[in-house]
């Protein structure tokens, strides 16, 4: 219980100035939108309470205004979204609010956004690794005033920080945490068992059982077993480019010859040949790597059987090592061309409060970023914000969000895990291999 108290600085934060957010910004007229339900409501509600008009003149001046949002699939088949959009109206009778929510998830926001930013959401969902391009390309507006305020003083700063510039701005409100863990099933494997990775393939299944899944996640996972070791690119801030990448230094080969053997190993399923939720139902899979977003699926799929826990240790070189995955938030980001700024910031930053991340917990569960939201009894009840909240404190590592970074090695990591697993990538060309790979981090 002493760690989900450390990182209810990583798991509690957004509240307290729900009532007052508002920003600068230009005034334009409105530009064609699409109603939602929050306006028809409102509507509905303007002709019921026409004959008391004189008690209600804000309704005669509201401000008409446009705002479209892009935000994931997930909070608008459940509603969320327009529920949200609905109460902001409702405390805000100065602004006539004519909403268009339009689905982005928050993986493609970036790419979405710079096709052309003029026409991207005013305000929208997206992934913090994202940031550094958003912000090099002036497509996503710094907050300052209540907005910065709430990230600063109602978040850790751990959660602070991956929506944190080079210019140390804010630029997003983080409104839940972007990371994996373990999954097992309690049939096949103990909690002691998970605790490590040799206990995990030492374990004795059945023939046509898998102990382990082995997914690299286009290098988002694959980095964990470096990280864990203590290996870095760009030091230790993720900055300091001039350090490169070390990964193909003693360790890092030790750790990749792991990496080949564990890949090789007949217990071992690659998550790319292999439907895990299949495996999981018919319980041939002990133990996978995965998000939050998946726990459903695979609570349907075993229902008590599952087992959550933080990453494991593993021992490449005679030492024990602590995984640790990329760490991160996804967030919520303002458009600087957003025709309405002040009504775009009050709506992102209502959005990322206590409330609306309480809420989005209960309807969506995505755990909360808010620290006061993450004392809720139905957080601190519920198994995976634990997991996340102890993952985060032991066995995760800021995910780096530079433009150099993102640029490098997403483009070329993702040939390593192919690699080996095709036998290209062995353990007589490893160091070559490594040497190889490293070099591709360079920044000139």
């Amino acid at each position: 219980m002493k760690k989900i108290t450390k990182l209810m600085a990583l798991i509690m934060i957004t509240a307290m100035v729900l009532g007052s957010f508002t920003a600068c910004g230009k005034k334009e007229e409105p530009a064609d939108a699409v109603k939602t339900d929050a306006n028809a409501d409102k509507e509905e509600k303007k002709e019921d309470t026409g004959k008391k008009s004189e008690t209600a003149p804000e309704e005669v001046e509201a401000k008409p205004v446009t705002l479209k949002v892009w935000c994931p699939e997930n909070q608008i088949q459940t509603g969320t979204m327009d529920s949200m959009a609905k109460s902001f109206q409702e405390l805000h009778p100065e602004w006539d609010i004519t909403f268009t929510i339009e689905t982005v998830g928050e993986d493609k926001a970036k790419d979405e956004v710079l096709k052309d930013v003029a026409a991207a959401g005013d305000v929208y969902f997206f992934a913090n690794d994202q940031l550094n391009e958003l912000v090099n390309a002036g497509a996503i507006a710094k907050l300052g005033g209540k907005a910065e305020e709430l990230v600063k003083t109602t978040m850790a700063e751990t959660v602070a920080a991956t929506v944190t510039a080079a210019d140390g701005a804010i630029y997003g409100i983080p409104f839940t945490h972007n990371t994996f863990f373990m999954f097992y099933d309690k049939t096949l494997l103990s909690e002691e068992d998970v605790k490590s990775m040799e206990s995990i393939m030492e374990k004795s299944t059945a023939d046509n059982v898998y102990n382990f899944c082995f997914d690299s996640a286009g290098g988002w996972k694959f980095a964990a077993w470096y990280y864990g070791a203590g290996l870095t690119i760009y030091g230790d801030d993720a900055l300091d480019f001039a350090a490169g990448c070390n990964w193909n230094n003693p360790t890092g080969l030790s750790v990749t010859k792991y990496i080949i053997d564990l890949i090789n190993n007949p217990k071992t399923a690659y998550a790319d040949d292999v439907s895990l939720s299949e495996l999981a139902e018919d319980h041939r899979i002990g133990a996978w790597w995965d998000g939050s977003w998946n726990y459903q699926m695979y609570k349907d799929a075993l229902g008590d059987d599952l087992g959550l826990a933080i990453l494991p240790t593993f021992n490449p070189d005679g030492n024990d090592y602590q995984l640790k995955g990329f760490y991160g938030s996804k967030a919520i980001g303002v458009n600087p061309q957003a025709k309405f700024t002040d009504v775009a910031v009050a709506f992102a930053t209502y959005l990322g409060g206590e409330e609306m991340q309480l809420k989005r917990f209960v309807e969506t569960a995505q755990v909360p970023t808010n620290l006061t939201a993450g004392t809720a009894p139905e957080v601190q009840a519920d198994t995976v914000a634990t997991v996340i909240v102890n993952e985060a404190n032991d066995a995760s590592v800021m995910q780096p969000t530079s433009a150099e970074f993102s640029s490098k090695y997403w483009a070329n990591v993702g040939a390593v895990a192919t690699e080996i697993r095709s036998g290209d990538f062995n353990k007589d060309n490893a160091q070559e291999k490594l040497d190889t790979f490293v070099a591709t981090l360079i920044v000139e």
